[in-house]
């Protein structure tokens, strides 16, 4: 019955790892400048998930671990705004400023997602809790 605790929570850190991820993309959708104060739109994040077999239950059932959180790399949207402070000064794209490409539909979505999947699991570990309590009150 523990095991089946250990699973549920490793799905809701990864799903918590998620929304993080997920909330940075969001925050972040306007960010045209990277760490350094560089001009370098923000990329968005996603997290990976893999099956964690240090975690195990009866019946094959794993948990799950984040295995690493990447950077989209992928064009960023110009918009013309020659009298942006940021505009592009020379070169093809002159006059244009480079702004992420996150898509706030997706996002809210991905966020969603991860949510009802966070709810699940807590939920699991509800049923859990109380078919322990169960047993216990069956034994005594």
């Amino acid at each position: 019955m523990l095991s089946s605790l250990d699973i549920s929570s490793s799905a809701l850190v990864a799903q918590r790892t998620r929304l993080n991820a997920i909330s940075s993309n969001i925050a972040n959708m306007s960010t045209v400048r990277d760490e350094n104060g560089d001009l370098k739109p923000y990329q968005s994040r996603f997290v990976v998930f893999q099956a964690d077999q240090n975690i195990q239950a009866p019946g094959e059932a794993v948990g799950v671990k984040v295995s690493k959180v990447e950077i989209e790399e992928v064009e960023p949207n110009y918009r013309w705004d020659p009298d942006h402070p940021l505009a592009i000064k020379s070169g093809q794209r002159k006059g244009y400023v480079a702004y992420p490409k996150v898509d706030m539909n997706a996002e809210f979505v991905d966020a969603l997602e991860a949510v009802r999947a966070y709810e699940a699991n807590v939920g699991v570990m509800e049923i859990t809790k109380n078919l322990g309590q169960q047993t216990l009150r069956i034994l005594v």
